[in-house]
């Protein structure tokens, strides 16, 4: 499927305060529609126990979500399957493919983000060349991570950049106000919304807290 025009994309993407990364599930399709019409901004499926075939699937269920609602759907680690969904993100980690050599798969148009995870990592990507986004953390520990330190709040007080960043790890409800407090003004939030009683509420809650 074609994706979206890379200048559109990148406005969307400055304009993200929530971004969900979401395992998937027997129920993604409405769970998508939920928390997309309860403010997620960017949905990122993350789930390294899928296969290539299983991994396509479940994306192309996002997929038709993020069109339904306009938001942005983002690939983890795989540059293949980002170009072959034809997804508006690409998320790295830092052993995942180099900027460079995932450009020369998924083309100009898509948006490439970065995790880091202390202050060099941070200032080599608000730096790096192809590079729209990073995501700084863990601000907690966070079992998405296992035996990943934290290098909590004062990684998001150090972080400065004209580029759009993500605080992440471990945010809830209950500690927003911490990142908040600290410099974040957009975060990416897992468990506290896929295992919310009620996603869609949840995320609106996110929303509201976020525009604050």
């Amino acid at each position: 499927m074609p994706g979206l025009d890379g200048n559109l994309i990148r406005q969307r993407l400055a304009d993200a305060t929530l971004y969900l990364c979401t395992p998937n599930r027997p129920d993604l399709a409405e769970f998508a529609d939920a928390v997309l019409a309860g403010g997620v901004d960017v949905v990122q499926l993350r789930d390294k126990s899928l296969e290539a075939k299983q991994e396509i699937a479940a994306i192309e269920l996002l997929a038709e979500a993020t069109e339904r609602h306009g938001k942005l759907l983002a690939v983890n680690d795989r540059a293949d399957i980002a170009h072959a969904v034809g997804a508006d993100v690409l998320h790295l980690g830092q052993d995942d493919l180099p900027v460079p050599l995932a450009r020369r798969i998924i083309g100009d148009e898509m948006a490439i983000g970065r995790s880091t995870h202390d202050v060099d990592q941070m200032t080599a990507a608000a730096g790096e060349p192809g590079v729209d986004y990073f995501c700084t953390g863990p601000c907690w520990p966070t079992p998405t991570k296992p035996g990943r330190p934290a290098p909590g709040l004062d990684l998001v007080r150090a972080t400065r950049s004209d580029r759009p960043w993500f605080a992440i790890g471990g945010i809830d409800l209950a500690n927003l106000s911490e990142v908040k407090a600290a410099g974040a003004t957009r975060v990416v939030v897992v468990r506290a919304i896929t295992d919310a009683e009620d996603p869609g509420a949840a995320a609106k809650s996110f929303k509201v807290e976020l525009s604050r």
